[in-house]
């Protein structure tokens, strides 16, 4: 049996009206052909589903992307409209999710949101527009185009040479497709910076001494993950973490 892998789901509209809990499909393919693990869209609300019940359910967790953001009252902050819509259902589910996983070894692969989440989980602080920050770059999705021109290579990420993602990669700079208009402030306890853009913004992060698979990026790997040499890796890894976690044993 392959492991199972909840992939976290967002709220949306089919045909405009029919509220639904949705997950890209490039989620899908990526954890399932190159992870090779069963995928499952899971409701992200507290409503529906328990942290004990999708630790106990799972083998491991994919935290995707998701247009709304970590609400700010979860790192200290006062909302402001430059912060933009929110899921609380969501925050209430993932963050201590992400803790918990942290405490018992359970890998998870935190993508755009889920790398926000998990840096907010460990205490961490996040800036609400960073492209009104001086210097910085933007990073958001272009508005218009296809599918191709929006999940486009558009910078390079640096690694230290002889940190975790380096020699994940193989190298230490990788071309990444950059989707997201908030970054970190304050990394949060035991969280590890080793991924930064030209212009500074942490892009790649884990935990430190965390006992299980803990790395998450800013940007999008589930975009061509099959064929991409950054992406694929890095399936790949989380794919051995959870075959590791389902047979009960350690992830080396």
């Amino acid at each position: 049996m392959r492991p199972k892998v909840a992939i976290i789901g967002n709220p949306s509209l089919l045909n405009d009206n029919y509220p639904v809990h949705a997950g890209g499909t490039m989620n899908s393919e990526a954890v399932a052909e190159v992870s090779r693990c069963v995928p499952f869209i899971v409701p992200a609300d507290p409503r529906f589903v328990s942290v004990e019940e999708l630790l106990e359910s799972c083998d491991g967790f994919l935290l995707t992307g998701g247009r709304p953001n970590v609400h700010p009252t979860e790192y200290g902050e006062v909302e402001t409209e430059a912060h933009g819509a929110f899921d609380r259902a969501r925050d209430a589910i993932v963050l201590p999710l992400v803790r918990a996983c942290v405490e018992r070894g359970q890998p998870f692969l935190g993508i755009c949101r889920g790398f926000q989440e998990v840096n907010v989980a460990m205490g961490g602080s996040l800036y609400p527009e960073i492209r009104d920050l001086p210097g910085r770059m933007n990073h958001r999705m272009p508005p218009d185009g296809t599918i191709e021109e929006k999940f486009a290579l558009r910078h390079v990420v640096s690694f230290p040479q002889d940190g975790v993602f380096a020699d994940l990669f193989g190298t230490h700079k990788v071309m990444t497709n950059t989707l997201h208009g908030q970054g970190i402030k304050e990394p949060g306890q035991r969280i590890v910076v080793e991924g930064t853009a030209e212009d500074g913004t942490p892009e790649a992060i884990y935990v430190k001494d965390a006992p299980g698979f803990t790395l998450a990026v800013q940007w999008h790997p589930e975009y061509q993950a099959a064929t991409d040499p950054v992406s694929r890796p890095l399936f790949e890894a989380f794919g051995r973490a959870a075959y590791a976690w389902a047979d009960g044993k350690p992830f080396l």
